[in-house]
């Protein structure tokens, strides 16, 4: 079983966690990992991203240390809660989650979590001089894999990075199958087979 942490908060940017959201889902909805579970995680009772969508936590400020993978997206959201400070000891919390991944500026919270010490990261461009103080280097790529963390640019990155996951995870193979289910059009970064 594979259970996934979407972290979800005040001013998120929405297609920053649907775009991971989407493909990784798809591995239980394709019957490819029937045991592939998730549950969006908060520390507040009610979530209402950027543009007023709201959503419901299925976790209210447990601990995060139990999951195998963490997903965070970014929103206007992530510049002030990098500052406080029980935002980022839950956040610490996923210390034992192996792999942690991040969207947009999301990556500013896994870096004030300390996430990304030596690492290289990919935020929004408008971040990267604000990330800089987290990481290793800033690095302009959709997706950067650093082993135990994941970082992926400017919003609509989420969706090469879900993909990203399900080829870690359940292979190329797999990868390619999800891509044509969600009709995602070829490109230079997912060729397919």
């Amino acid at each position: 079983m594979m259970k996934t942490a979407f972290v979800i908060f005040e001013r998120m940017t929405a297609l920053d966690l649907i775009g991971v959201y989407d493909p990784l889902t798809r591995l239980r909805s394709m019957n490819i990992m029937p045991e592939f579970s998730w549950q969006f995680c908060a520390i507040t009772e009610s979530v209402t991203d950027d543009r007023g969508l709201r959503f419901t936590p299925d976790m209210v400020a447990g601990s995060l240390a139990g999951f195998d993978l963490l997903v965070v997206p970014g929103g206007f959201g992530t510049r002030p809660l990098r500052h406080k400070t029980a935002f980022v000891d839950w956040l610490r919390s996923a210390g034992p989650v192996k792999l942690k991944e991040s969207v947009c500026t999301g990556a500013l919270l896994l870096g004030a979590a300390g996430f990304l010490a030596g690492k290289r990261a990919a935020t929004h461009p408008s971040a990267a001089e604000e990330l800089k103080p987290y990481c290793a280097s800033v690095v302009s790529e959709r997706v950067v894999d650093e082993g135990t963390v994941v970082t992926a640019g400017g919003v609509t990155a989420a969706i090469d990075l879900g993909l990203h996951l399900v080829e870690r995870i359940a292979g190329a193979e797999v990868r390619i199958a999800v891509a044509r289910q969600m009709d995602y059009p070829f490109s230079r970064s997912w060729p397919m087979a």
